[in-house]
């Protein structure tokens, strides 16, 4: 799980363009939106696609995205259990 996480934190550096981030700056638990890394509805779209992409999970509600997104260790929990690639 550890190496998802580390895979995660990588994916989304380099997706969302945040140069002035590496993944030891990103903690697992921190919320990915609002207070914690900050991103917004146009890095969702982005984070949906690469779910897609990489790991053939798609998501169709707006509601799940918005709790799957909350940190990367809730993200790496629910890929590890959906994921189809």
């Amino acid at each position: 799980m550890s190496e998802l996480k580390q895979e995660l934190k990588e994916k989304i550096i380099d997706i969302l363009n945040l140069e002035d981030l590496s993944p030891s700056d990103i903690n697992n638990n921190d919320a990915l939106f609002g207070d914690g890394l900050g991103l917004d509805s146009i890095d969702a779209l982005e984070l949906i696609v690469m779910l897609d992409k990489d790991f053939g999970i798609q998501l169709t509600d707006p509601k799940q995205g918005k709790e799957i997104f909350k940190s990367i260790s809730v993200l790496a929990d629910y890929i590890a259990e959906h994921r189809k690639k």
